[in-house]
């Protein structure tokens, strides 16, 4: 469609360009293959017109002057930012030949695909390094703390990842009759600004909030939500697992909990042995002296049955009835051992927490946290909203474990204006997932036992695809097991985003051997490339998205340049590095990647999106009671019980604590009180710009406007003791260095902590060492530390450091 000579195309945002998870509908207006207008689609079923700034500066990043259009290869040393351009083909003979010469000599695995987060690179890159070889496709961030996390906990308890329901299955949204609006929804570290961290929108909780939905916030700042909120609760960061578990012991000690789904859906009446104190697994019995009080599950049904000495068959378990006391089971060699049902062993741990040693670990008033937890419980339906400092402390797998017990026994799971299951819109998915399996996966299974920390780790073993980043940086240094030669860094700003410890992510990168980057600008990180290849906005490239719903496709707009889509260069590469690779054409593969919806790319390019119909088993609700869960089809969970899993089986299996619970961050007040007398205030890090999406978009004037300078928010009484007043520059330090912001003196923080922002760096200083950008100056990541991920491989201490803040005189440097 179009008029006066522009053409209006009708697309989906999905980065690069806005930078976020994308999902929004837009009509880019193109003159004469010019972007000269953006805005939000109205008919788009998601965000129905709305339109963050980011996506509305699209006019000033796809024409940016500093916009790399052509490969580049470096010609001095790296980080001199020395450059010359040469042709695609030079460029992709030119990686060919490096990365085989490695794949050679060291093997395949000794390349690092090094990716970060935003754009659909997902796929992509790991369609490149299963066909060159390697399974070490790396998301950067020390222990991956940024949304796989959480995906991974709740494939270990419950089986599949749920999110909040605000009518995103449904055509016809919020008024669909099959909808039912949440009585309240808990907003438990998640920030409005951020528009669509998760593939979830602020907006859809402000349509419910007109409706009427209640909310509970969790956040040590005062948030948009927390203002509007009927409890906030200000807790300390990194004790996010003592809330849910105070909350959970209002639940159940006030008998608030639905007994219906702790009985038939979990795991609370399995038996565990009090003798290793571990849960029961398999019992073959002899009914000759059976005791008279016995109760064991049957594993082919999944169903708690109980057998009484005087009666002659087993009969369904009265559940309530045997979910306490203490059980006699004979083993089939005869042994009788007594048991505890895993409910016992739950409600004894959740016991561990009573509420006013939730408020001594926590810093939340004790009656606020019995009154959210009742007023959470009483609400049906209810639902919650996490974001990502969940995952942002070491034992993150716990935490999740006793948030989501929270929707689990209070029967808001899987239902409407509950935490609905979100499966990928008509089981089309791209790539191997927890719960999910695509078109791009290994060749050979075998490639994966040289996967980085897949034989420490359980959640990597058993369904967290990725290298464990800490353990991979620790590799480069020391060559064992085996030596790193090579990385491809696509998406990931190692120096100015998404890296821990930044200078020793650059004395890595110096250590490599060839190094390889895709991006649309030059970063502190493109320095240390040997090649530089440009990468296409969204408004440059087709593609498809079936994340969650609606499953719909990215429609090229324009084209600029030389500059390709990730996609294709990827595709190219995998095509000469792999004799094998079985697509001709991209859209081969997008036709592969769709063919379980029964549409190709072209049909539902032309239909724009697709929502699943009712009872398909993407299309919600109520799926774990009509099969739509488990492989083989039966009612129930996909964990290893068919039941959500108040006591872990996996993570018993791995030898870690099966029940949810509290464990103190390893850098805090309470953990490290020595550190805490030199540097005695929390830092948290990390609070969401609507202008930037992490370390992108400093460059784009428009944005740069709305958030010129890195902030730190100081409250008026931390900022008056150290004689600091609003728009001063200071500098935040630790025991692992410094770095230099603004003050925002505010009094949403609390004075006991600092909030600072993450990802800054200087596009307008120079590039070349020692400068990189200004980047050893402004970024935060200096003061948190690699290697202090969780038992699980899984987390980081990022929400929760400590640090002091000293007044800066303008003189200081702090060139890295």
């Amino acid at each position: 469609m179009g008029s006066k000579n522009i053409d209006i195309v009708r697309t989906t945002t999905w980065s690069a360009g806005p930078g976020c998870h994308g999902g929004c509908g837009v009509l880019a207006h193109i003159k004469d293959g010019e972007l000269i207008k953006i805005e939000g689609d109205p008919d788009h079923p998601w965000n129905q017109g709305r339109l963050c700034a980011r996506a509305l500066a699209m006019t000033q990043y796809v024409k940016h002057e500093d916009r790399i259009t052509r490969p580049l290869k470096r010609v001095g040393k790296r980080g001199q930012g020395k450059w010359e351009e040469i042709s695609w083909e030079e460029a992709l003979d030119y990686i060919e030949k490096k990365m085989k010469d490695i794949r050679e000599e060291y093997g395949p695995e000794s390349v690092i695909f090094s990716m970060g987060t935003g754009r659909d690179i997902g796929p992509w890159i790991c369609m490149l390094a299963y066909a060159f070889g390697s399974p070490n496709v790396m998301f950067s961030l020390s222990g991956s703390a940024c949304y796989g996390p959480r995906l991974s906990a709740c494939n270990t308890f419950q089986g599949c990842y749920c999110v909040f329901d605000a009518g995103q299955w449904l055509p016809k949204r919020y008024e669909d009759p099959k909808f039912k609006l949440p009585e309240t929804i808990i907003i438990w570290g998640y920030n409005i600004a951020a528009t669509c961290p998760d593939n979830l929108f602020g907006h859809w909780v402000i349509d419910m909030m007109k409706r009427g939905t209640k909310i509970i916030c969790v956040d040590p700042r005062l948030s948009f939500f927390a203002s509007r909120s009927k409890h906030w609760l200000q807790i300390r960061p990194g004790t996010d697992a003592a809330l849910a578990m105070g909350m959970l012991n209002v639940i159940i000690n006030e008998d608030l909990y639905d007994h219906d789904f702790l009985e038939k859906w979990t795991n609370g009446a399995h038996l565990m042995r009090m003798d290793t104190g571990k849960l029961l697994r398999e019992v073959h019995l002899d009914k000759t002296g059976a005791p008279d009080n016995f109760v064991v599950w049957d594993e082919n049904s999944g169903e708690p049955v109980i057998w009484h000495s005087s009666e002659t068959e087993f009969k369904t378990l009265n559940v309530k009835a045997a979910f306490s006391g203490l059980w006699d089971v004979i083993l089939a060699d005869g042994t009788r051992v007594t048991c505890r049902t895993a409910w016992d062993a739950y409600r004894e741990e959740v016991n561990k927490y009573p509420l006013d040693k939730v408020q001594e670990i926590t810093r939340v008033d004790a009656d606020e946290i019995r009154k959210a937890a009742r007023l959470y419980a009483t609400s049906k339906p209810a639902a919650i909203q996490w974001g990502v400092p969940i995952d942002m402390t070491p034992a993150v797998t716990p935490t999740c474990h006793a948030i989501a017990s929270l929707w689990a026994l209070t029967g808001n799971l899987d239902i409407p204006g509950g935490n609905v299951i979100a499966k990928f819109a008509f089981d089309a998915v791209s790539y191997a997932l927890p719960g999910a399996v695509g078109p791009i996966g290994l060749k050979d299974k075998k490639m994966d036992a040289k996967r980085v920390g897949v034989k420490e780790y359980g959640p990597y073993r058993t369904f967290h695809w990725r290298a464990q980043t800490d353990m991979t940086l620790d590799q480069i240094f020391t060559g064992k097991p085996y030596p790193i030669k090579g990385m491809w860094i696509q998406t990931a700003g190692l120096l100015n985003g998404i890296g821990l410890d930044p200078k020793k992510w650059k004395k890595a990168l110096e250590k490599l051997d060839f190094i390889a980057a895709v991006d649309l600008f030059h970063t502190p990180t493109t320095q240390y490339a040997d090649i530089l290849l440009p990468a296409s906005t969204f408004l440059e490239k087709n593609g498809v998205r079936s994340w969650w719903v609606p499953l719909q496709t990215i429609n090229k707009a324009m084209k600029v340049d030389q500059c390709r889509p990730d996609v294709e260069i990827n595709f190219e590469l995998a095509r000469r590095f792999d004799p094998d690779f079985k697509y001709d054409t991209v859209n081969e593969l997008f036709d592969e990647i769709l063919k379980p919806s029964g549409m190709t790319f072209e049909q539902l390019q032309k239909k724009g999106w697709a929502i699943p119909p009712e009872d398909h088993p993407s299309s919600p609700y109520h799926r774990h009671e009509k099969g739509q869960l488990r492989p083989d089809g039966k009612p129930g969970f996909k964990t290893p019980t068919g039941k959500f899993e108040l006591y872990s089986t996996y993570r018993e299996e791995w030898g870690l604590d099966p029940l949810p619970h509290h464990e103190e961050p390893p850098f805090t007040p309470v953990s490290r009180p020595d550190l805490a007398k030199e540097y005695p205030l929390i830092l948290s890090t990390g609070r969401r710009s609507p202008a930037y999406f992490h370390s992108e978009h400093r460059n784009i004037p428009w944005l740069r406007q709305l958030d010129p300078d890195p902030v730190v928010e100081i409250h008026p009484q931390t900022a008056a003791a150290h004689d600091i007043g609003n728009g001063e520059w200071v500098w935040l330090e630790n025991w692992l260095g410094r770095c230099k912001m603004k003050a925002k003196v505010t009094p949403i923080v609390p004075p006991w902590m600092v909030m600072a922002a993450h990802g800054w760096w200087y596009p307008e200083k120079k590039a070349a060492e020692p400068s990189l950008y200004g980047v050893w100056e402004c970024n935060v990541n200096q003061l948190i530390p690699m290697g202090n991920q969780g038992k699980d491989g899984q987390g980081a201490p990022i929400k929760h450091l400590l640090c002091r803040i000293i007044k800066a005189n303008g003189k200081e440097t702090n060139n890295g």
